[in-house]
């Protein structure tokens, strides 16, 4: 089976990165979310097993001692990470897979020289937008916030280490030219719209 290929996403918190990956995963087949654990609080809305895998900090420290985390990273005060037997499972299945991940997590995984990942960093207009759309969530204190926009000044300066950038002032904007990434790298490989493998009768 034509093996899937692996989409390393980071972005500050507030980007609008979750609007964006849920609008191209409707639009396109073929692709599959790796959901992370994390030792975070679920937010309103959020579900266990389907926006993240909501863990204790005893349970995450158990997986990384087992060596159980493609990466993890210490975000915000809270633990994430990326199950490596889970990914590589969607890999084998021909899909290809959304990995979302902070840019400590995208700095680890560049050092995996095995995944060979398409990168993409997400970046707001601006901070004072970005600082407008952490307000508006209504989710987060002062303090909080001011921590988020204090990580996505230092997060922002890594963009230039990701292949592709996705700057979200509009919405239907970042969305086609996420997709359009998504597109040029399965023709790259020689794969249809949809991730399947075009075949040797074309060549």
């Amino acid at each position: 089976m034509n093996k899937g290929r692996l989409f390393v996403i980071s972005a500050p918190s507030g980007t609008g990165k979750t609007t964006i990956l849920k609008v191209v995963m409707d639009n396109i087949p073929g692709l599959a979310f790796s959901i992370s654990h994390t030792t975070r609080l679920p937010r309103p809305g959020e579900e266990n097993g389907v926006d993240y895998h909501f863990v204790s900090h005893d349970e995450f420290r158990q997986m990384i001692t087992q060596d159980m985390f493609l990466e993890h990273a210490e975000v915000h005060d809270n633990l994430y990470g990326t199950s490596r037997e889970a990914v590589e499972t969607q890999l084998d299945e021909g899909l290809d897979v959304i990995l979302d991940i902070d840019v400590q997590g995208a700095d680890i995984v560049r050092r995996d020289k095995r995944l060979d990942p398409t990168y993409l960093f997400i970046s707001p207009p601006n901070l004072s937008e970005l600082e407008k759309r952490l307000v508006g969530r209504g989710t987060e204190d002062e303090e909080r916030i001011a921590l988020r926009l204090n990580n996505a000044k230092t997060e922002m300066k890594a963009a230039n280490k990701y292949e592709y950038l996705v700057i979200n002032d509009q919405l239907e904007e970042a969305v086609e030219l996420f997709s359009a990434v998504v597109l040029a790298e399965r023709a790259k490989a020689h794969r249809l719209r949809n991730g399947k493998p075009i075949g040797e009768i074309l060549i």
